[in-house]
């Protein structure tokens, strides 16, 4: 242990801890030109091959370009699978949706039925037929 101090140990695992930053950061870059929308696929295939020809260059260069746009397409992507996780949530549990029609379940449609039979409005047969058709 007292051939390698702890400063070099110090280096060591700062290089080690940014070499898998510009590895995150390489992949993250590579992952929005296949995502990006608004590139062709000449232009996807121009930056594709500047990152991984030149990848300091090319990163950097991607990053200054078109770094705001890829903030924006995160943005994007984060409220597109909020919204399908809200839907999703929406359609399991039967309340309405976002435009106000009620998507009525078996639960609901037994609890409005057995009012109707507390208050009298139909009888015990009518209750029990109806109660059959939803549970089939």
């Amino acid at each position: 242990m007292d051939d390698y101090p702890l400063l070099n140990l110090f280096w060591t695992m700062l290089w080690f801890f940014l070499w898998i930053m510009w590895l995150f950061l390489l992949f993250r870059v590579i992952m929005d030109i296949f995502r990006s929308d608004d590139l062709g696929g000449w232009g996807k295939a121009g930056w594709l091959v500047l990152t991984l020809v030149v990848p300091f260059l090319g990163v950097l260069v991607y990053v200054i370009a078109r770094g705001k746009s890829m903030g924006t397409r995160d943005v994007r992507q984060a409220q597109e699978r909020d919204a399908a996780f809200k839907a999703y949530v929406r359609d399991a549990a039967g309340t309405p949706d976002a435009h106000g029609s009620p998507k009525s379940s078996h639960v609901e449609d037994l609890s409005k039925l057995a009012d109707l039979k507390d208050k009298g409005a139909i009888t015990e047969e009518e209750y029990q037929r109806a109660k059959t058709k939803l549970l089939v």
